[in-house]
């Protein structure tokens, strides 16, 4: 398998190098060159535990690691989680699953693709015998299960930057207070958008990148997307035969990465019916999926932080496959994008995909509700996909953090402090972040004293 450019202006990679990479050169997002069908595979699927799933999964893409090599880090991925399911479906009623991404060690669905990604990187470092520099950006969740993807790994380093105050306490302090010497968490003056814009910059200076072999840890990393895509197929799998034609993932997502894993999977010949994208009060999604349009607006900090984003990194490998993989028009509609913060989509799946949007003095009440009907806590951003499920669909919606992690939320909401032993244990830890601007050259500046 062969991973090429959404902008088309550089070489094809395989997985390991486009991993490697994380950025393409020309400024594109790494897609498959295409989709396996796994249509005629689903059977045998059905009996696999989540470790070895992963590993079929990746059989059609990860194609020049060994197989034995690969299972070996798929299996050390998830044995970090602690619930022995990896990612339980738990019913709430006739029509309503959840599926608890929230299991792994930073208490995230962003551990299932980092523990593995963190793994992969190790391995690179091994085989090639280079050191790593990973740099990502986050608005919560991404920044703390890339950091503990990494801990303890020789020859890496990495850098993550995160909207100062932005972010929940606890979310902050699962990058600041680990104490490891290779992680440098990096609190920036401004919004996720701005972390995001400074970090493809950084990116796009190709000998800055080469000089200290730079990778990147967000959703632009192609192995991120690949390792949701499991997630969905191990829940699809579990629900009863007789829902599956009328099931629909709901997904609280702010980069589109984690509910374009669905429907990656969907045109892999697993049929999903739909996907309901639920956002919060930073809607540009939930506009899209309504209008047709996509457009930038104002970041207003939310109860659900990892959502607060206006420019989605995923959005340019919906807007490739969109475009019936024109790279050359994905180029045009990119450098529109850039000068107008707007694009006009013309046609796209909209039998696939619904919407929803949640404000803040929605979400606490929605808490309440789930709380009152099913005695079961949700998390901020979880609460978003339960709001307006239809009653004509079975709905799986993706919990993608654990309560514990928004206290304060939750408190004010049922009047219940959720808590987690290893969130507990980091409040008496030493915070120790770097403050700088979101700007380029004060990036790379720090990244030249730390780089490994």
């Amino acid at each position: 398998m062969r991973f090429l450019s959404t902008r088309g202006l550089t070489p094809a990679l395989g997985f390991s190098d486009a991993v490697a990479t994380g950025l393409a050169p020309d400024g594109g997002l790494y897609v498959p060159e295409s989709f396996p069908d796994l249509s005629g595979r689903l059977e045998q699927y059905s009996t696999l535990g989540y470790a070895e799933l992963c590993v079929e999964f990746f059989r059609h893409f990860a194609t020049d690691i060994p197989e034995a090599e690969f299972r070996r880090m798929a299996q050390a991925s998830y044995a970090t989680f602690s619930h022995p399911e990896v990612a339980p479906l738990v019913r709430l009623d006739e029509k309503t699953y959840v599926l608890e991404l929230f299991h792994g060690p930073t208490l995230a669905f962003k551990d299932f693709a980092l523990q593995l990604l963190g793994n992969l990187y190790g391995h690179q470092c091994l085989t090639r015998k280079q050191s790593i520099n990973v740099l990502g950006a986050t608005s919560g969740d991404t920044g703390s299960a890339a950091i503990h993807g990494l801990l303890g790994k020789p020859g890496t380093a990495i850098f993550i930057l995160y909207p100062d105050g932005r972010t929940s306490p606890l979310q902050e302090r699962q990058m600041a207070c680990t104490g490891a010497p290779n992680v440098f968490a990096i609190a920036v003056d401004g919004t996720f958008d701005d972390a995001q814009a400074a970090l493809k910059e950084v990116f796009g200076d190709q000998d800055f990148r080469l000089q200290h072999r730079l990778s990147a840890v967000n959703s632009i990393n192609l192995a991120r997307v690949l390792a949701q895509c499991v997630y969905y197929l191990w829940a699809w799998l579990r629900l009863p035969a007789s829902v599956r034609a009328t099931s629909e993932f709901v997904v609280p997502t702010g980069n589109f990465g984690n509910v374009l894993a669905g429907w990656m999977l969907r045109q892999m010949g697993v049929p999903i019916p739909g996907f309901r994208v639920a956002t919060n009060q930073n809607d540009i999604l939930h506009r899209l999926f309504s209008t047709g349009v996509y457009g930038t607006g104002e970041v207003l900090p939310s109860l659900a932080p990892s959502m607060d984003i206006q420019v989605a990194s995923n959005f340019e490998r919906f807007l490739y496959f969109s475009l019936g993989r024109d790279a050359a028009r994905v180029r045009q509609v990119m450098a529109s994008f850039r000068e107008t913060g707007r694009h006009s989509f013309e046609n796209f799946d909209r039998d696939c995909f619904s919407s929803s949007r949640c404000t803040d003095a929605e979400i606490p009440g929605i808490i309440q509700d789930v709380y009152r009907k099913y005695h079961y806590v949700v998390d901020p951003h979880t609460a978003c996909g339960f709001k307006d499920l239809r009653a004509d669909r079975t709905s799986v919606v993706l919990a993608t953090a654990h309560p514990a992690k928004f206290p304060e939320t939750i408190i004010s909401a049922i009047g219940v402090e959720p808590t987690h032993p290893s969130l507990e244990a980091l409040k008496k830890l030493p915070l120790r972040k770097h403050l700088l601007k979101a700007r380029p050259a004060d990036i790379k500046a720090f990244i030249e004293q730390h780089a490994v």
